[in-house]
């Protein structure tokens, strides 16, 4: 399962709950294309937001988006134009423009930064920049964000529902970031420069030493350093790998390869 996958679904606390609002919708247009709704025509703030709760419930995110927004354009001093713009967020980020969902959020937060909803606004923050983490390969600027947004959420908030999720994704991201420093290693390994394929090793153990990747950066060390001429560094690398993975396949690698290359220095 991807990353993105295990995010699609964000908690919807009680912001959902405004659009619920025994509000009469005498005057929605439910059955209107979606141009002609979000086309500007002045309506009471009433009727317009149940327009948009009216397009969500449809499945039709984007266009709900649209009318939150108009909304708060055309009624920005109302107490709806507060829901709605969190709304709006929320509804860009079922329509998987993550750009326009962290806008919307971020607009909220600095106009009503104690507003009780703000704990959700930075979550879904937090959720856009995770939505959009790249695999390995690619540049990981948005994994970055991702583990910062994640962070401030724990951070701020880590009394809340958000922040215990927030802990399981931001796990996620720094295996993913982990990933990131071993494709890198690896190419550097790869084409001999074993120093420099070192240093991205070291990252992980140091920095990601909780994720899935850490035996085999520890392996990789081994092999790096038993290349640069220096089996004592390769020996202590085997031996944090033994004593803290025992029966794991990288250490029996390990193991292997200091019999083989550096008989005189035990592996552990």
């Amino acid at each position: 399962m991807t990353l993105q996958a295990l995010g699609r679904h964000p908690l919807r606390l009680p912001l959902l709950a405004l659009a619920t609002l025994s509000i009469g919708l005498a005057g929605c247009a439910g059955g209107n294309k979606t141009k002609k709704d979000v086309a500007y025509v002045a309506r009471d703030v009433d009727t317009l937001y149940m327009a948009a709760k009216l397009r969500l419930d449809q499945g039709d995110a984007k266009a709900a988006a649209a009318l939150f927004d108009e909304v708060e354009r055309q009624h920005p001093y109302s107490p709806w134009a507060r829901r709605a713009q969190l709304m709006s967020s929320f509804s860009y980020y079922m329509a998987r423009d993550y750009a326009k969902s962290i806008q919307a959020a971020q607009r909220f937060l600095s106009i009503h930064p104690g507003n009780k909803d703000a704990p959700y606004a930075y979550y879904l923050v937090a959720l856009c920049y995770y939505e959009r983490i790249s695999d390995v390969t690619r540049d990981q600027k948005d994994t970055q964000q991702a583990l910062q947004a994640l962070n401030e959420v724990i951070r701020r908030y880590p009394a809340t529902t958000y922040a215990t999720d927030a802990k399981v994704k931001l796990d996620l991201v720094n295996d993913h970031l982990a990933g990131k420093e071993m494709e890198v290693g690896r190419f550097y390994e790869r084409s001999g420069k074993w120093l420099a394929g070192t240093m991205r090793f070291r990252a992980v153990v140091d920095k990601y030493q909780q994720t899935s990747h850490t035996p085999e950066a520890l392996y990789r060390l081994v092999e790096c350093y038993l290349s640069l001429g220096i089996p004592e560094e390769a020996q202590k690398a085997a031996a944090v790998l033994g004593n803290n993975y025992p029966g794991n396949e990288w250490y029996e690698r390990a193991f292997k390869l200091m019999n083989s290359k550096a008989p005189g220095i035990h592996a552990s």
